[in-house]
């Protein structure tokens, strides 16, 4: 897939695939990023997911804790907000309501 177009995608819903795996646990970044890729997201830099968490964070629809590893470096482990559960909610919704047609569109196109 074209990097370009999978990176403007990803622009637009990666927020929404981070709250949603938080919604399940809470969790910290690299276990975040190893979720997406075995999601199918695929691959996601650490420069691409901390913005994001940090984004969340300052908006309030995830809360942060930093605590010390049992073997290596303390983590930071985020978990959803209530806030964060209402703009899952919404936003998941959104993005549902706008990729099923869209998906039929491709569907139809490909497979026509």
């Amino acid at each position: 897939m074209d990097s370009d177009r999978r990176g403007q995608w990803l622009r637009g819903v990666l927020d929404i695939c981070v709250l949603a795996l938080l919604a399940e646990r809470e969790s910290y970044g690299y276990q975040l990023a190893q979720a997406l890729d075995a999601a199918g997201v695929g691959p996601i830099q650490g420069g691409t997911l901390y913005p994001v968490l940090l984004r969340l964070q300052k908006t309030g629809l995830v809360t942060a804790q930093w605590r010390e590893g049992t073997a290596g470096p303390a983590r930071k482990y985020y978990r959803l907000t209530d806030d964060g559960q209402a703009a899952l909610r919404e936003g998941g919704t959104a993005w549902l309501t706008f990729v099923r047609p869209v998906s039929d569109i491709v569907t139809k196109g490909v497979t026509g």
